[in-house]
């Protein structure tokens, strides 16, 4: 498999934020695992990006193997849990439905809630107004870079389709070509044919 990561990880000392694209070949299997602590709210998102349908199979599990989370050629879903026992949790994404097309797939997985932006944020006494305004702020540029990362996959996936018809469509241009050159020489042959001169034989029978 061809990875082309771009991890994000250990944001916070709170949260784990873990952001990959890789390749999905044919007729293959991607697992991922990830060390959970009991009672951590988690959250899986992810889209197929390039190839085929543009969908994939997903499978979540915890440590013991029971099921959380299972979804069927799916492209793009979004899911949350919260860990109910210490250990590591398993997350693949199968592409063996498809026989000819590899996947391009992007998975975001955040373990953790996201730390408050003072140590005493949760303190009885209210929030200054310089306070209020760096949280509002911050949480304004949270809301920007899920927006980012969303348009950034849209654009992919269609630059992908506008690829993918672009070739069609010269591929389709190349074989009309074709036969349109093949149509035309034989309806020359088939006219001249009709104009050629026919040689007939003649036998002279002797006296």
């Amino acid at each position: 498999v061809s990875l082309s990561p771009q991890l994000c990880a250990l944001m916070f000392s709170w949260i784990r934020a873990s952001e990959l694209t890789f390749e999905l070949p044919d007729n293959a299997k991607q697992c991922f695992y990830e060390d959970i602590i009991i009672g951590t709210k988690c959250t899986l998102e992810f889209q197929v990006v390039t190839g085929g349908h543009y969908d994939v199979d997903c499978r979540l599990e915890d440590p013991d193997g029971t099921v959380l989370y299972k979804e069927m050629k799916k492209q793009y879903d979004s899911f949350t849990f919260t860990a109910s026992r210490n250990g590591t949790f398993k997350f693949c994404f199968s592409n063996e439905f498809s026989t000819f097309t590899h996947k391009t797939v992007y998975f975001d997985f955040q373990v953790g809630d996201d730390p408050p932006l003072f140590p005493n944020e949760n303190r009885v006494t209210a929030l200054t107004q310089m306070e209020s305004a760096c949280v509002s702020i911050h949480e304004a540029l949270k809301s920007v870079i899920d927006y980012q990362t969303h348009f950034r996959l849209r654009e992919a996936q269609g630059r992908s389709r506008a690829e993918d018809l672009n070739t069609r469509v010269a591929f389709w241009s190349i074989g009309e070509a074709f036969i349109l050159l093949v149509v035309s020489i034989s309806q020359v042959l088939l006219l001249r044919s009709f104009f050629s001169d026919k040689k007939t034989t003649t036998t002279r029978v002797g006296s």
